[in-house]
């Protein structure tokens, strides 16, 4: 890891060089699961690491981190998420296709063949910020004013990155497409998607996302 430090009174901050290395030790703590860890939180090339400290003070925890960073082994393969996607629901493809000098055709085909990783959790419960776009897709700016409102399941990108809006909110992303599946239920501890998962969109017809819609993922 390239630096270890406090984060308030009871996390430790752990970055690294890449994401790869971050997923990398964010599996090798929980694996290790010591009596004092409350949470992980990984994002992209930082890993906060909460701990009790009723059990562990900061130096103690940041030992027992460094020693588990050294040996700690390549994590196995999140698990992979086919996600369904209606590219016809969209409101920014042609904005897509004219910043990347594409067809609106070719973004739907790189959008969907690229099997992306999910970097983090955040926003809103459950959005996945899932990387890396291909390089033809990258450098789209953001919208110059955010929509006030953004219907769930909307799948987004901008920058080199690609989301999807799990509720309803705000938001200034392109977006492409919209999923027709329920990806959080906050009321019952439903967030299927974790960091380290993988996901694959896969273009669906507005006839197959209507009978799809409201399924969990």
């Amino acid at each position: 890891m390239s630096s270890l430090e406090p984060l308030g009174d009871q996390a430790v901050l752990a970055a690294f060089a890449d994401e790869a290395g971050a997923l990398r030790f964010a599996a090798a703590v929980r694996r290790a699961n010591p009596p004092w860890l409350v949470d992980v939180v990984q994002a992209y090339a930082t890993v906060a690491v909460f701990f009790d400290a009723g059990r562990v003070r900061y130096a103690g925890a940041a030992e027992a981190l460094r020693e588990l960073e050294t040996a700690a082994p390549e994590p196995a393969p999140g698990r992979l998420h086919e996600i369904p996607c209606s590219y016809a629901l969209n409101l920014d493809l042609p904005r897509v296709a004219a910043a990347t000098g594409l067809p609106a055709g070719e973004v739907v085909r790189l959008h969907s063949t690229v099997e992306y990783t999910v970097y983090a959790i955040g926003f809103c419960p459950g959005f996945p910020y899932l990387g890396y776009l291909p390089a033809p897709l990258c450098g789209v700016p953001r919208l110059d004013t955010p929509r006030l409102r953004v219907e769930a399941g909307s799948v987004g990108l901008t920058g080199r990155q690609t989301g999807i809006y799990t509720e309803e909110r705000p938001g200034g992303w392109n977006l492409v497409g919209r999923t027709p599946l329920r990806l959080v239920d906050v009321a019952a501890g439903y967030f299927p998607l974790r960091t380290g998962d993988r996901v694959r969109f896969e273009p669906v017809s507005e006839a197959e996302y209507r009978r799809l819609l409201g399924r969990r993922l």
